[in-house]
Formats: C-alpha cells, sequence, structure tokens
C-alpha cells in the first residue's frame, strides 16, 4: 500500500511530540519538511491545565521548525481582494502570491467563498516549506449575509441571549463561507453622537458594553473554536478609540488613569476573561502614545497583568501610521515599537516583513520577543483546528445551505423587532389596526431596501432588506388601502446602483422638491401616515462623523408639509447614530426608533406597528435636545455646582437643558409598568460582603408586555469622584397585564469596586444609593452602608 504524503507528514510530526512529551524538551531540531499536525481539540475556551500544556507543547514543536522569515511571516497579515481562483492582476497581488507560496504569511483578509479561501489555502500547504494553515478573517459586524440590526441597534435590545444568538448565526455563516476570523465585537465606550463608528458599538456605559460583548463574544466562538460552525472573535478598539476629541474618527483622545480604568477598559478585562481569542488596538493616541505602539496597555496590562494569551493584531496600517502620528521617525522605527509594545501581527502595513528580522539583527528587537508574538498566533490556529485540517471550513455543501437560510431570517427578523425602542406615543395612536381602512407610507427611506442593511453590511447583498413599504402591505388586511409616495431623494447617487459605496462620501439633497405635493397628497386621504426618515446606511460608520446629527437635506421640510394636512404621524426612524428629535418630538404623536435594523426590517416594524409585538428596547444611548451636548451620556460626574434652574452660576446650559432629549435606558411599551416596594436585605455590609435588592414590578395596563428593570448605585463620597449614578444591573421580565413580580438583585463586592486613588480595584467603605426603574432616570431609591 502506498502511504499518502500527509499520512507521513502526520506521523512524521506526532513522532516529534513524542519526544516532546517523553523527554520534556523545550525545542526539536529543525526539520525541511512537516506537515499538518494532528491535534485533539480543546474542549472549550476554559481548558484544563493538561490541555493546555498539550497545546502549548505543540505550539512549541512548530516553533522549533520555524526559519526566522516564517516566524515573522506568521506576523502579517493581507487583504486579498482578487480572484484566488485566477491570474493576479497586478505587481502587488504577485508579490503577496509569493510569499504565500514561500510561507510568509500568517491571515489574510477579505477573502470571501469556499472556493476563493481553499485555493488561497492550497497555495500555502502546497508550496510553503512547514504548510502552516492560514487564518481567514472578515469585517463580520452585525451579521455575514443574513443582516441582524447595527450593533448599537441590537444593543437597544438589552437581551443577551438574542444579541448571542445573532452572533452564532453570523459566525455559523461566516464559517460555512470559509471563514474563521471576525474583526468584532467591538467594545469602545462611546458618549458622541457625532462619531459615525457609534453604529458599531455598545453605546455610552460601560456595564452595557460589557455584558453585550461578552455575549458576541460567546456566540461567535461558542464552547469550542474547534467546532466549525463557530469562529475567533476580536475585542476591539483596545483602547479608547470611542473618546476621539469632538467625535472626529481616528483623533487624539485625551483622558486620564481614571476614566481609562474606570469607564474603558472594563469592557476589554470582560472580553479576556470570557476567553476572546485576539485584541485589535486603536488608531488613536492616549495621552501622545498611540495604541499601537503602547506598551503599557498592550505587554504589561493585557498580555501580563490579565494573562491574555491570545494575539493582538494591528487595525488597518495602524503600525505605519506611527510615523504619521510623529511617534516614530520612520516605519522601521514604528515597526520596532510596535513589537517591543506587544503588537503580534501587522495588518496591511508591511512594516514587519520589511523591518523585523533587520531589527533583530540590530537586537532592536528580541527572538523572544517574535517567538512570544508567533506563538500566540500558532495557539490560535491549533485551537481552530486548522493544523488538524487546513480545509476544514471549506465546505461548498454548507455554504450552499447554511447561508441566508429560512431559519436565519426568521431569527434575523425576531432580533430586529426587539430592537425597536418606542420613543413617544401620544394618545395611544399605536399599535395600528390591521383593518384600518388607509394608510400612508411616505419618506425617503419608505421603500428603501438598501439603507435598512447598515454599514458594515459584510456579504449582505445590495437591495435585499424588506422595505417598511413591503412589511406594511403584507400586515395589512386586503380591504385596506396602503399610499405610497417618496416625497423627496435624501441623496443624489454618487455611486451606480450596487456599487461599493464605503468610500465615498455621501451628497444630500437640498433642492429637488418636486415629489412633496404626491406626498401631501397621499397624506390628505389617509388615517394615518408612516413617515420613514433618517439617515442614509453610510451617514454612519468608519470615516462617517459628522458635526450636524439632525436631519439632512429637505426631510424636516418634508414633514411640516404632511404635518400640516395630517397630525396623524408615526415617525419611523432609521438611523446609525443618536439624532437630533427636538423638531419632531414637538410636531408628532409617535416616535419609532428603528436603527438599521438589516434583512428582515420591514417585516420587524410591521410586527411592532400592528402589535403582533409589544415594543420593549431601550436606549442604550442618551438622544440629545441638540449637537451642542454632545458628548452626552447619563453618568456623569456631579461636579461642585450641579444644575439649578434659579441660578446662572451652575453647571447648565443658558439655551437648552443639561439632561437627555431620551435618556440612557429610556423605551416605552404599549402598557404601562410601575416599580413600588423596593427594599433592601441590609442596610449595612463589610467591604467583602452582599445584600439583595428587590423591587415589586406591575404590569398596570392591558396587554402583555417585557420591561427591562435597571440597577443603578452611587458611590456617594470616594478617593476619586463617583459618578452620578452607574448601571450595575438589569433584567429583562414578562409580565402580563396586572401581573406583578418581585426582581431581585446582588450587590457585592464585584458592583462595589472601582480603580481608586490607590491605583487598584476596591470597594471603599461609605454610603450608596441604589435605584431601581425603566430607565437611568429611575427614582425609586434605597441606600445601604459599606463598612470597613
Amino acid at each position: 500500500m502506498r502511504l499518502s504524503p500527509s499520512f507521513f507528514y502526520k506521523f512524521i510530526i506526532i513522532f516529534f511530540i513524542g519526544i516532546i512529551v517523553i523527554l520534556g524538551a523545550n525545542k526539536l531540531k529543525a526539520q525541511d519538511n512537516v506537515a499538518q499536525t494532528q491535534i485533539q481539540p480543546n474542549t472549550s475556551n476554559n481548558s484544563s491545565h493538561f490541555n493546555n500544556n498539550l497545546l502549548n507543547q505543540k505550539v512549541d514543536s512548530v516553533l522549533a521548525l520555524m526559519r526566522i522569515n516564517e516566524k515573522i511571516g506568521q506576523l502579517v497579515q493581507y487583504s486579498g481582494k482578487w480572484n484566488m481562483t485566477g491570474p493576479s492582476s497586478s505587481n502587488s497581488d504577485q508579490y503577496k502570491l509569493e510569499k504565500l507560496k514561500k510561507g510568509e504569511v500568517g491571515s489574510m483578509l477579505n477573502i470571501t467563498s469556499v472556493t476563493s479561501i481553499r485555493e488561497t489555502q492550497r497555495i500555502v500547504i502546497e508550496h510553503s516549506r512547514l504548510k502552516i494553515p492560514l487564518i481567514f478573517a472578515y469585517d463580520v459586524i452585525h451579521g455575514y449575509k443574513t443582516i441582524f440590526p447595527i450593533p448599537l441597534g441590537e444593543s437597544a435590545s438589552w437581551d443577551l441571549k438574542i444579541i448571542e444568538q445573532s452572533a452564532a448565526i453570523a459566525a455559523k455563516e461566516s464559517a460555512a463561507s470559509g471563514l474563521n476570523w471576525t474583526f468584532a465585537p467591538m467594545i469602545d465606550v462611546s458618549r458622541d453622537a457625532r462619531w459615525g463608528r457609534v453604529m458599531e458599538g455598545v453605546g455610552e456605559d460601560t456595564f452595557l458594553n460589557s455584558e453585550i460583548g461578552v455575549a458576541r463574544i460567546k456566540g461567535f466562538q461558542g464552547n469550542n473554536l474547534s467546532d466549525n460552525s463557530t469562529i475567533a472573535a476580536c475585542a476591539k478598539h483596545f483602547a479608547g478609540y470611542g473618546f476621539g476629541e469632538a467625535g472626529r474618527d481616528y483623533n487624539t483622545v485625551n483622558i486620564g488613569e481614571n476614566e481609562l480604568h474606570n469607564v474603558i477598559l472594563p469592557p476589554f478585562k470582560a472580553a479576556a476573561n470570557a476567553g476572546v481569542a485576539t485584541f485589535m488596538n486603536a488608531f488613536n493616541d492616549i495621552d501622545g502614545i498611540p495604541a499601537t505602539g503602547d506598551k503599557v496597555l498592550q505587554r504589561d496590562l493585557l498580555k501580563g497583568e490579565w494573562n491574555f494569551n491570545g494575539f493582538i493584531v494591528s487595525d488597518w496600517g495602524s503600525i505605519a501610521e506611527m510615523e504619521v502620528h510623529g511617534y516614530a521617525k520612520d516605519e522601521k522605527h514604528a515597526a520596532e515599537i510596535a513589537l517591543n509594545a506587544g503588537s503580534d501581527m501587522d495588518m496591511q502595513s508591511f512594516a514587519y516583513e520589511t523591518y523585523l528580522e533587520i531589527l533583530l539583527n540590530e537586537k532592536k528587537v528580541s527572538i523572544a520577543q517574535i517567538d512570544d508574538a508567533v506563538k500566540r498566533v500558532l495557539r490560535i490556529k491549533f485551537e481552530l483546528g486548522l493544523f488538524d485540517d487546513p480545509y476544514k471550513y471549506c465546505n461548498e455543501e454548507r455554504e450552499r445551505t447554511e447561508v441566508y437560510s429560512e431559519e436565519n431570517l426568521a431569527i434575523a427578523r425576531d432580533v430586529a423587532k426587539k430592537s425597536i425602542v418606542l420613543l413617544k406615543n401620544e394618545n395611544k395612536i399605536l399599535p395600528l389596526s390591521k383593518s384600518i381602512g388607509s394608510i400612508a407610507v411616505i419618506g425617503p427611506l419608505a421603500d428603501d431596501k438598501n439603507s435598512p442593511l447598515g454599514n458594515w453590511r459584510a456579504k449582505g447583498e445590495y437591495n435585499s432588506a424588506v422595505s417598511l413599504l413591503e412589511g406594511v402591505k403584507a400586515s395589512v388586511e386586503k380591504n385596506t388601502k396602503v399610499y405610497y409616495e417618496k416625497g423627496i431623494d435624501l441623496t443624489i447617487p454618487t455611486v451606480k446602483p450596487g456599487e461599493n459605496q464605503f468610500s465615498q462620501p455621501l451628497k444630500f439633497n437640498t433642492t429637488d422638491r418636486s415629489d412633496i405635493k404626491k406626498a401631501v397628497e397621499a397624506a390628505k386621504k389617509t388615517e394615518v401616515v408612516l413617515l420613514a426618515i433618517g439617515e442614509d446606511a453610510y451617514q454612519s460608520g468608519e470615516g462617517r462623523s459628522q458635526t450636524d446629527i439632525g436631519f439632512k437635506g429637505l426631510q424636516i421640510e418634508l414633514l411640516e408639509a404632511i404635518k400640516a394636512v395630517n397630525p396623524n404621524i408615526v415617525i419611523v426612524l432609521m438611523n446609525g447614530r443618536p439624532m437630533d428629535l427636538s423638531r419632531p418630538t414637538e410636531m408628532v404623536p409617535s416616535i419609532l426608533e428603528c436603527w438599521h435594523l438589516g434583512s428582515q426590517s420591514g417585516y420587524a416594524i410591521a410586527d411592532v406597528i400592528f402589535g403582533d409585538y409589544n415594543p420593549s428596547g431601550k436606549l442604550p444611548v442618551s438622544f440629545p435636545h441638540n449637537v451642542g451636548q454632545e458628548p452626552l451620556y447619563y453618568n456623569q460626574k456631579n461636579t461642585g455646582r450641579p444644575y439649578n434652574a434659579r441660578s446662572v452660576t451652575f453647571s447648565a446650559y443658558r439655551d437648552s437643558p443639561k439632561t437627555a432629549l431620551y435618556p440612557f435606558g429610556f423605551g416605552l411599551s404599549y402598557t404601562t409598568f410601575k416599580y413600588s416596594d423596593i427594599t433592601s436585605s441590609q442596610t449595612k455590609i463589610k467591604v467583602n460582603g452582599n445584600l439583595t435588592v428587590s423591587v415589586k414590578v406591575t404590569n398596570t395596563g392591558d396587554c402583555a408586555g417585557e420591561e427591562v428593570v435597571q440597577l443603578y448605585i452611587r458611590d456617594l463620597v470616594g478617593s476619586l469622584i463617583r459618578p452620578v449614578r452607574e448601571l450595575k444591573g438589569f433584567q429583562k421580565v414578562m409580565l402580563k397585564a396586572g401581573e406583578s413580580k418581585n426582581v431581585m438583585f446582588t450587590i457585592d463586592s464585584e458592583i462595589l469596586q472601582f480603580y481608586t486613588a490607590n491605583k487598584k480595584w476596591e470597594v471603599e467603605p461609605g454610603k450608596f444609593n441604589v435605584w431601581i426603574g425603566g430607565s437611568s432616570e429611575a427614582e425609586l431609591k434605597t441606600s445601604f452602608n459599606v463598612e470597613e
């Protein structure tokens, strides 16, 4: 019988591993040939000490075989957007192809489809000396082809189970298409509505970012990275990216240790504790040090104190950008800074492949640091099972059957309807009856099948979303008359339909009013107007910061014209950021915050409009009265002169309220909820003690509904000034009409501790206030004391 080369390679490497186990050797002599290593995958993200030791031995066995060019290659990531199944189209492509054949590339991004990924992997496996498999990455942010609500919108569900489920489906579709790594979740705390990338995160609160970030990591990674329905997650951006000055993307960040440790870092610590496979560093600097070159953050804190054993990837070109920052004198110096600081993989800077060996010879970086970075990359590849089978994610049948399935679309609809927030509903205009005589569906976004997909839509197909108009028509009875008019165009096309608009600036329509009259005529003859306005999908996202967070173009003019003939208006708001809703709030009886809800947007909105689902969403961000309030967030410090309406010399605005128009945690329902009987199990606890706080929640309306019960605390006196209140717990409860439930929270040292003036996490004795309610403006309060 003739043995296959792969069998021979596996036999050789298993033999080497046996020597290591028996003799306790740390290294093997370099060999000329090695192939895929047969491994036993970890059974969970929290694998046993034995499995970790075995995995480390296998990583070391491969490392011992590697030459310096191959080690450096594992730290290189290329973007490959060309067709790998055909001839390369440029000198750059040919260069990358030759590097792949030499085994001098560790990862590829932006290659999608089983066919292309299989061919790219084949090039490495069949041509390179050591045949170390590639890891394939893609920006799978809120779905792969089945598109879910943008992360900010999905966060409004406050439903950790469905958030984990949507990430799991995104992982399943990605893995079925050959991918095994995503650059998500983004867990940057962001408090500024001007920042375009606010759409990609969880919003302004540290605790909510932590909880939802962990849920998404669990969804992507499951219990076992070697399961080919899971993919490696990436916690980003480490750190401070959401605090760019003036809400401007990529901008400098100026914060102190207090804000860094108490606000920005906790979600990343939670991600590390949850076993996230990778981190991505950030474009910004903090206090003059670019995150990519920040040794304290990356090497000392993340890899040291937090004991993170995955790897850190740079953001796109961020290593080379340290030269532009003025922190590195050239790209060679930038590569030196980045590696010494702990940045493991270079995404598209070409700095590591060009300079690391030179820097090693000059003793400006050490082989120990290179080896550490390489081992981290190899470890994730082992955990993904790629050494066991480099093609394990390449299954054409799975790609045909598991991507964009009816089952996935049904779940996308469920997630979307739970992400909708009812902001206003005077006179109970909603829900509408399905047998209503007539409805006008009006607005530039009313029949838009593209904007609901949002930005960062991965492989979501252009114009594939269910529009609001389609959802309404599918829901009403056959005798209901549905009138549709666009009224205005929101934007003027700058690219052809279907072309990539990601890097193109939008141009807004400010002159063409020709169809407003038709919209007015439709509004005149209907009982209710559903007015779909807000933002185009590409108004938010990376590089999409704005100084104006109001309604672009002629949208307010359209609203005013409709209001003049029919006051029964429901604004169906589609957007990627908190908007200035002050004028619409004055004008209309009802506003539904619908975000960009993804593939099943129109059906989900109709589910809420017609009462098939009672809205339960709560805002993960504060909505301002105007852009001048930004950055705006609920958990502010009190200052020495808090707001006083009767005096000028206090912290406030003279021309605008200080508080939010719609606060963090706010959201209405078709029913009402009453909070009462707040009680605490103790009035005094020790610094390491705990207590329970409970509250009675009653559904005082006439239909069943879900309420997000929220717990806030305030540490009244601290060695550092503490916020006026902080979210520290939430539970989503379903209540029938007239039903009451006691909801209980445990408060312990983990909840009460903070990063103190002693530069450590601890609980300080003193008095604490506790509020429980339906938003950050909850009034029902109790208190307790913490003693030494």
